[in-house]
């Protein structure tokens, strides 16, 4: 059967401006629709945790939504025009606000995984649409639209465009966006563009083909959904503001948002000092020295400690205990974001915490991921490694600075007799000890009295663990049997 033939277009252009025009739109969808995935995923992940488990949430649901969009739009392609039209003004509202939405659920209902599925569903039904109404609109801007072989093309044409789109968008997100703008007015801007670049296709293009009553609805719905999107940019601060008090309770000092994550400073003036980076509590002014003199003591006073490591720290607080120590004569600290480092510098608060231990010539900084950085380490024979680390299971990137490779790496920067000293929380505890011990290292768990709910490792590259020290630390609990160990390509610490 031979398909009827596609009506003359009602174009205000040449049907190759036409053509090349919906292409174009196609091109700004697909950046501003890989956006609102990128920018769902980063923010779960912030929020949650476990990146790996908040990816594969949020783009399983969207693709499967995807389809289910694919078949609604069927039901549009008579009325493609301004069935694209309402679905961009929708998805323009529904993702520029997205990133909002997820951070106030999170920061007044202290749980956003049901708004993140929410607007992964209703995002990838949106987009889903797109496509088939796009193709329904760009033939209509064919001249030759009854003909297989340009159909064929036509295709071709669109999912190039789209492709591309949808590249731009994807290295737009991580370079551009998040760094310059942050997420909630990263994510505002691109429902503007999103909502222009839909409505003045249908406004403009194909207004022909739109009746009058249909005209003014979708004018009256673009204009109102970019002033939604203009209001919320405008308020976006003292939404920022708002919220941040809402989670973090204590007035926010200091909120920056660096190349690497989130900053913030609460307390001191009032109260005890709060570091959060990415909304975890890294540094707690209450219990911070029971805690870093748990970590750092046990290995400085195992044997000898000239020569020092600090893994993260960035803070200063593990270096200022460690160069407390009479007979250090040099501390290198590898920190992945000069922004903490930057901040235990300057800050008041923070400076007086940690001793102003950057001022001490025996300190030297430097900036990289620490896995890298004892990669290209080669022997160098440290007396004493404290590792002072995100806890795993966070993030992605953190699971293998717990991981056997890692642990090989740092044990091969040991000296002779040379002490490596671990934190980690209750969850990933016997299987953090399990891949020391698969990279080699003899390891002492223990937990510190002063320091409830944390437990640590002290190990070294020889037969036998080293001496634990002083009364105050406590061997932990026996070891749980058959617990695998933690690879890269195996890790074991998402949850």
């Amino acid at each position: 059967m031979i398909d009827p033939p596609v009506p003359a277009p009602a174009l205000t252009v040449r049907p190759g401006a036409g053509r090349f025009l919906v292409l174009l739109v196609v091109f700004v969808c697909a950046a501003c629709g890989l956006v609102y995935e990128l920018e769902l995923v980063a923010l779960a992940s912030y929020l949650i945790g476990d990146s790996v488990t908040q990816a594969s949430v949020v783009l399983s649901v969207m693709v499967f939504a995807m389809g289910l969009g694919s078949l609604l739009a069927k039901r549009m392609r008579c009325h493609a025009a301004v069935g694209f039209g309402a679905v961009e003004a929708a998805l323009a509202l529904l993702g520029g606000c997205s990133a909002l939405v997820l951070y106030a659920a999170f920061a007044w209902l202290g749980e956003a995984r049901y708004a993140l599925v929410g607007f992964s569903l209703a995002i990838g039904v949106l987009i889903g649409a797109e496509i088939p109404l796009l193709m329904t609109l760009i033939q209509r801007a064919s001249r030759r639209g009854d003909k297989a072989d340009d159909a064929a093309g036509t295709v071709a044409d669109l999912f190039a465009a789209d492709y591309v789109g949808a590249l731009v968008g994807g290295l737009a997100f991580p370079f551009l966006l998040l760094p310059w703008l942050g997420q909630l007015t990263g994510a505002l801007l691109t429902g503007a563009v999103n909502a222009v670049a839909g409505g003045a296709l249908v406004l403009w293009l194909f207004r022909r083909d739109l009746t009058v009553r249909a005209r003014w609805w979708l004018l009256a719905a673009n204009v109102t959904v970019l002033a939604v999107l203009a209001t919320a940019t405008a308020l976006v601060g003292d939404f920022e503001s708002a919220a941040r008090r809402a989670v973090y309770g204590d007035p926010v000092r200091v909120a920056v948002r660096t190349g690497v994550q989130e900053v913030v400073l609460t307390g001191a003036r009032s109260g005890p000092l709060h570091l959060f980076l990415d909304g975890r509590l890294r540094v707690s002014g209450r219990g911070e020295c029971r805690y870093q003199g748990a970590l750092v003591h046990p290995a400085m006073r195992g044997g000898p400690h000239a020569r020092v490591l600090i893994l993260g720290g960035g803070d200063g607080l593990a270096a200022r205990e460690v160069l407390r120590y009479p007979g250090v004569r040099s501390v290198t600290l590898v920190e992945r974001d000069p922004g903490v480092v930057r901040l235990a510098r300057t800050d008041p608060a923070l400076t007086a915490l940690n001793g102003q231990v950057y001022r001490d010539r025996r300190l030297r900084v430097v900036y990289g991921d620490a896995f890298r950085r004892l990669r290209a380490a080669g022997r160098v024979d440290y007396d004493v490694v404290i590792s002072d680390l995100p806890d795993p299971g966070q993030a992605a990137g953190d699971a293998k600075l717990y991981s056997q490779e890692f642990y090989g790496l740092t044990a091969g920067v040991l000296a002779d007799g040379g002490r490596l000293a671990v934190h980690v929380g209750p969850d990933a505890y016997w299987t953090v000890d399990a891949t020391m011990r698969a990279a080699g290292l003899a390891t002492h768990p223990y937990r510190a009295r002063s320091a409830p709910g944390r437990g640590f490792l002290l190990a070294s590259a020889t037969a036998t663990p080293p001496p634990l020290g002083p009364p105050a630390h406590s061997a932990a609990t026996e070891r749980s049997p058959g617990v695998p160990p933690s690879t890269l390509l195996h890790p074991r610490y998402a949850h």
